[in-house]
């Protein structure tokens, strides 16, 4: 087992964290919405934003049962990819989806969906 673990170490140290330049701009983009959208919490409020078109944190707050920083954090990182805008009304920021984010995603999805029907077995 020893002799496993060092091999990992060793593989793991020459592969590297992520080789993500070894990827198209295009597929690290799509992972890394895929990546922001891999918690039930931005699911919960990527699915509120586009119920409500736009709304203040405290509305997302008020609909989740997560604390105010938690759904802040969660807000950062939904706009670190640039699925969520945020818009600065005075001292609050009004958030709301990016359509055109919205749309690269559904277009992914249905490329996917038209070929595993057209090669399912």
């Amino acid at each position: 087992m020893k002799g496993y673990e060092d091999g990992c170490e060793i593989k793991t140290k020459i592969m590297g964290v992520t080789k993500s330049d070894q990827f198209s701009e295009r597929e690290n983009e799509i992972a890394g919405w895929l990546k922001a959208l891999a918690h039930p919490a931005r699911i919960a409020i990527v699915e509120y934003l586009l119920s409500v078109d736009s709304c203040f944190c405290g509305d997302i707050v008020d609909h989740l049962p997560l604390a105010q920083a938690t759904v802040s954090q969660h807000l950062k990182e939904l706009k670190l990819v640039g699925i969520i805008q945020g818009n600065v009304e005075g001292t609050s920021v009004c958030y709301c989806i990016d359509e055109k984010v919205l749309g690269k995603l559904k277009n992914y999805f249905g490329k996917l969906e038209s070929k595993m029907k057209s090669k399912c077995c």
